[in-house]
């Protein structure tokens, strides 16, 4: 099976698998007991969140290990939602990752705004200037890379605009993270991500909570994390996750424009052999391992389910919403019907997709709409002859 859904998570990386059985035989104690043996645990823990920290532009005391990016953004969106400024809501931008546009529902209620957004998902910063000019809301939260088109946001610049209106920012990184460098994002406000997207173990991920939100709680019961995130901490998860960040940031990065240029030329193939197919985002500046399809046939279950005969895992969009009937709320933001949205297919790779992967993948993909195009000429003229 050749693989293509990184973007709803990866294999393990060699590197964190060896932190994660070196922690789990040798470093098991509870890192917040008072024995020697504890210290060891907690001594470790304390370097990973400093290396973390050194990656994120911030002090160690600004990182806290949650669970994933899912558990942070919901902490993050109900923490503001009880301040006192709760009532100037919450604006974001329209193509959020549902754990960040349905946590701000859930606590925000009628209180949620988001940002007018152009065809490929970006929100200008121009946009965000006219909305802070005329009112200060009690958060704004844009995304840095959207898990279903890649598309990247002007996240510096957004950041950059809140920060000097005063109005606290929040960006979940889950996609960033690992793909593109770290020193790239926002060294301001609030920020989030998940240790499985880059190489590291699932149910463990990180918030960034700035300094002056000392009074921040995630959940109480305990004061691990500095008593921002009561309950024990997972040291193996987390140091394998840091593990995991740490070497696909000294990884070589020559080949990503490569990499870039494999998915080029792999949308190239069905542009010229798919009549009406369409590339989201095409044009826009996006991840290098991300394609985001509109096929111009069938339902996108129908595509996944025969190409994985084919011997390739794809996806329909955000694997959180897989099971779910409703076209993608990513796709309407862009102004796609949603008829168009239920032929969506994602295609995401990973640092161990080659170049045969991804011309192997174009082939199948064009062989499978022949078949059916075959098919219902087949069936038309039985058709005809049966008349």
């Amino acid at each position: 099976m050749r693989y293509f859904d990184y973007n709803a998570t990866t294999p393990m990386s060699a590197v964190a698998r060896e932190t994660w059985l070196e922690m789990t035989d040798g470093f098991w104690h509870n890192p917040s007991s008072p024995y020697r043996a504890a210290a060891r645990v907690r001594n470790r823990l304390e370097e990973g969140r400093a290396t973390l920290a050194g990656m994120l532009a911030c002090e160690a005391r600004e990182v806290v290990f949650t669970s994933g990016a899912t558990e942070a953004n919901n902490a993050i969106m109900a923490y503001f939602a009880r301040r006192k400024d709760a009532d100037a809501g919450v604006w974001l931008s329209p193509v959020e990752h549902p754990c960040v546009r349905d946590a701000a529902r859930v606590h925000f209620g009628e209180r949620v705004r988001f940002f007018p957004a152009d065809s490929s998902g970006r929100v200008s910063p121009g946009a965000v200037s006219e909305v802070l000019n005329a009112r200060r809301p009690a958060l704004v939260s844009v995304m840095a890379a959207n898990n279903e088109s890649g598309v990247l946001q002007p996240i510096g610049e957004i950041a950059e605009i809140c920060r000097q209106a005063g109005v606290p920012f929040h960006c979940d990184a889950a996609q960033w993270l690992g793909k593109l460098p770290a020193r790239e994002l926002p060294a301001w406000g609030f920020m989030t991500g998940s240790g499985h997207k880059f190489g590291g173990p699932k149910g463990v991920g990180f918030l960034r909570v700035p300094g002056m939100w000392n009074d921040f709680r995630a959940q109480v019961g305990g004061e691990q994390e500095r008593g921002m995130r009561a309950g024990t901490e997972n040291p193996p998860a987390a140091l394998s996750m840091v593990s995991a960040l740490v070497a696909r940031e000294t990884a070589e990065k020559v080949g990503v424009a490569e990499r870039a240029a494999w998915r080029d030329a792999f949308e190239d193939v069905l542009l010229r052999d798919i009549p009406g197919v369409q590339v989201v985002g095409r044009f826009s500046e996006r991840l290098w391992n991300t394609s985001f399809l509109i096929m111009p046939v069938h339902p996108n279950h129908r595509w996944v389910m025969k190409l994985d005969r084919e011997g390739f895992a794809v996806s329909t969009g955000s694997a959180c919403a897989t099971g779910s009937e409703a076209p993608s709320q990513v796709l309407a933001a862009m102004g796609f019907s949603p008829e168009e949205a239920r032929r969506a297919v994602r295609i995401s790779s990973g640092l161990e997709t080659g170049e045969e992967d991804w011309r192997s993948l174009a082939a199948a993909v064009v062989r499978v709409y022949r078949d059916w195009e075959d098919g219902d000429a087949s069936s038309s003229l039985t058709d005809v002859i049966s008349v």
